[in-house]
């Protein structure tokens, strides 16, 4: 039986570790870190984190009595894949859409998605964002939190977890960032809407300069302009949470320290 419906438990997933974390619902609050439990050495990948993921997810929950508890996972976007797919011209039905996102997946990774839970803000109008998590992974979550009395709502990507909690404060053409393990997952937006992602590696001493460099490029890669102002959430780097010191460097600012 739940119990508990004023909070829930999240649970972020990295190659390395576990954290638990408390979400007070109704509550602008950031989630509460409860306790973190790493994952063995060597244990690399979606196939090495679901072999690792049963034993840890029991030391992390012992003694927390979760049993009946709402709980999220989240996994750190190198366990995930997330592409960007145009609707086929003229299409009428999912199928056409989930044809094509299968298309641009095999484009871009050399395999179909078989192994892989997709899921979409399927639009037959514009283009949208595609995420995949490793069916195995997926199991090894389900399967293990079943054993502790969890009732799993989501299984989500970092950057997921990320955008539909701040989307609602991103300004109009604002693009997005959010910061994890010295990533940076770079959303581009235009009139408000997410037109792809790009993972950027965060050098030792980031800080506006790199941020504008970095968000120049892929602007031209694209063939977007360059934002005028990133909004930044995870792990962001210290001179990057700070007003920018020049006028030419793109502007930033913090939506919270919680992804």
């Amino acid at each position: 039986m739940l119990k508990n419906f004023t909070q829930s438990l999240r649970i972020d997933v990295t190659p390395q570790a576990l954290r638990l974390l408390r979400v007070r619902r109704w509550s602008p609050a950031a989630p509460e870190l409860l306790a973190g439990q790493g994952l063995a050495a060597g244990t690399a990948g979606p196939v090495g984190v679901a072999e690792a993921l049963p034993g840890a997810l029991a030391a992390l929950l012992a003694g927390q009595d979760a049993a009946g508890m709402c709980a999220s996972f989240v996994l750190s976007d190198d366990l995930v894949r997330l592409w960007q797919v145009t609707p086929p011209v003229q299409a009428t039905r999912l199928a056409d859409l989930e044809g094509a996102a299968a298309l641009r997946f095999y484009t871009l990774y050399g395999e179909t998605p078989a192994a892989w839970h997709v899921s979409a803000d399927w639009n037959a109008a514009a283009p949208f964002m595609a995420a995949a998590v490793p069916r195995l992974l997926k199991a090894a979550i389900e399967n293990a939190a079943a054993q502790h009395g969890l009732a799993v709502t989501a299984i989500v990507p970092h950057f997921v977890a990320a955008w539909n909690r701040h989307a609602g404060a991103l300004k109009n053409d604002a693009w997005f960032g959010v910061a994890q393990d010295n990533v940076l997952a770079l959303a581009a937006c235009e009139d408000g809407k997410l037109r792809a992602v790009r993972h950027v590696a965060i050098p030792h001493g980031a800080d506006h300069y790199w941020l504008t460099q970095a968000a120049q490029r892929e602007a031209l890669l694209l063939g977007l302009q360059p934002p005028a102002l990133i909004q930044l959430s995870g792990e962001i780097p210290p001179a990057l949470a700070k007003p920018a010191g020049s006028d030419k460097h793109i502007a930033t600012a913090a939506l919270g320290v919680a992804a």
